[in-house]
């Protein structure tokens, strides 16, 4: 796809044309299988701990977003994939070096050439997104759909961190949880049961480093 045809089909919001661009859903599922995969979130409290070199010891790094990452330290340094739902700097994507970028966000206008045309994009379906919204009677965060779809594979392992619900805040922004359009609370009780039916999520909680679920 040429940037106009890009460019055009983001204007006139023409899903089926920009859905070209992403990898397919089974094709990204399939990679996981038998894998450890470790989800960084942003909560502020992340910084206070040391579990940077279990993140890094994971077969696959995915971080979210801006992904603030004060020290190797308490976050780790990998980022093998990145979960957008905003526009990234070129110096951050220069930073990251992401192998592929995720774009989970419903706001395809935001969607930028840089990103859709980079190697193994994928674009996360509008119909996914709705199903979930619905489920938590909110619109999802970036990382609840991660999770969501994550889940979907034949991955060994998947092990949060840096996810307190907004408890610490996020250390990408200023923001309370009543300003956002994200229902922490009903997260929280989601990702509780699907860690209580599916041994392979686990939470670990950002300070401490001890298991969560």
């Amino acid at each position: 796809m040429t940037p106009l045809r890009f460019f055009v089909a983001r204007a006139f919001r023409n899903e089926p044309m920009l859905a070209t661009l992403s990898v397919p859903q089974p094709a990204l599922l399939a990679e996981l299988a038998g894998r450890h995969v470790a989800l960084v979130g942003n909560a502020r409290a992340l910084q206070e701990g040391h579990q940077g070199a279990d993140i890094d010891a994971a077969d696959l790094v995915i971080r979210i977003n801006r992904a603030p990452m004060p020290s190797a330290d308490s976050h780790g340094s990998r980022t093998d994939w990145l979960a957008l739902a905003t526009r990234l700097k070129p110096a951050d994507r220069r930073k990251f070096g992401p192998d592929r970028i995720l774009w989970m966000s419903p706001k395809r206008k935001r969607l930028d050439w840089q990103t859709a045309k980079s190697p193994g994009f994928y674009l996360h379906p509008l119909a996914e997104y709705g199903t979930l919204s619905e489920q938590l009677g909110a619109p999802p965060t970036t990382g609840a759909m991660m999770i969501d779809l994550l889940l979907r594979s034949d991955l060994a392992g998947l092990t949060l961190y840096g996810f307190d619900f907004f408890a610490s805040q996020s250390l990408s922004g200023s923001r309370r949880a009543d300003q956002v359009p994200h229902d922490f609370g009903s997260e929280a009780e989601w990702v509780q049961a699907l860690a209580a039916s599916d041994p392979r999520l686990k939470m670990v909680s950002p300070v401490a480093g001890s298991p969560d679920a």
